[in-house]
């Protein structure tokens, strides 16, 4: 094994142990802010971070300022990947049990190949489709059971599939672009503009009586903004310029992650309902990533 695999294995879990993490982090935040303000001081401050090392720390002449085109780019990526997207998510997380919110994000790569097909006019093949079924059956199965506690309503799994659908057709809207810009500028930027979207719906929704800026919100927002949103998505940028297909292969790795923080750090039970429901999404994600592979090859 070659000193560049050892790395690139390494590089991939690091991104599955930190992206699986989101989930639990953002189930802490949630305890002490309402989510609408955690998610705006969050993306505020994970682009202040990027924007800064692009712009300030970095000397390199690639770090531009956006054209009138590319500002249009990324406002719109920037309001369904950040503002709708995760702004739904957090929200979801205060109605959802923290394993499940890592078990969903995995569908992610389903939810494209639908969107993918429905943009191109390309019908989804048999396999596709299985996926897909496979996948949802998956989440439904592990939800089963929690849906009589209170950490999990039928609300909650409402808004945290939809905000599934969301992120899958900004997904598809980001690679359908001819990017020009780097990738740690657009994440920069996205993340600042779907902010700057949220800020008006938080000052007038967000329950700013009971919001406790305590040392539990505070470890929320920086492992959130630093450890996902930045060293997270360096890792997921290393990862798609290897190889596109064998980078969302890292996602498999994800609900197991997720469902152990979950256990460990918050006493969420795993059972045969939880096992099972997780087979089942990563079954489905093998059969549309081995699908994919064979489209490309």
């Amino acid at each position: 094994m070659t000193k560049g695999t050892i790395k690139t294995i390494g590089i991939g879990v690091l991104f599955s142990m930190l992206w699986a993490s989101a989930s639990v982090a953002t189930k802490f935040g949630v305890h002490s802010a309402p989510p609408l303000i955690l998610a705006n001081v969050r993306f505020f401050l994970a682009g202040m971070v990027l924007l800064g090392y692009c712009y300030g720390i970095s000397k390199d002449k690639i770090y531009r300022l956006p054209n009138a085109t590319e500002w249009k780019q990324l406002a719109i990526f920037g309001f369904l990947n950040t503002a709708v997207y995760l702004g739904l998510y957090v929200y979801a997380m205060k109605f959802t049990a923290a394993g499940i919110g890592s078990l969903a994000v995995s569908t992610n790569p389903l939810l494209m190949v639908i969107f993918s097909s429905w943009l191109i006019g390309r019908r989804p093949s048999g396999a596709e489709i299985l996926s897909i079924v496979l996948g949802m059956t998956g989440i439904a199965f592990a939800t089963y059971p929690l849906l009589g506690h209170q950490s999990t309503s039928l609300m909650g799994i409402g808004l945290l599939m939809l905000s599934m659908v969301v992120v899958s057709f900004a997904s598809v809207y980001y690679a359908r672009v001819t990017w020009a810009l780097p990738n740690l500028l657009i994440n920069g930027w996205q993340v600042a503009l779907g902010g700057l979207f949220l800020l008006p719906v938080t000052a007038i929704f967000g329950d700013f009586q009971s919001f406790q800026p305590d040392a539990t919100f505070w470890y929320s927002v920086l492992w959130l903004s630093l450890a996902v949103s930045v060293v997270g998505l360096i890792c997921w940028f290393f990862l798609l310029k290897l190889d596109t297909v064998k980078a969302s292969l890292w996602l498999f790795l994800c609900p197991l992650f997720g469902f152990f923080y979950a256990w460990w750090l918050m006493n969420e039970p795993i059972t045969w309902y939880t096992i099972c429901g997780t087979s089942l999404v990563v079954l489905g994600l093998y059969i549309g990533q081995r699908q994919r592979i064979k489209t490309q090859t």
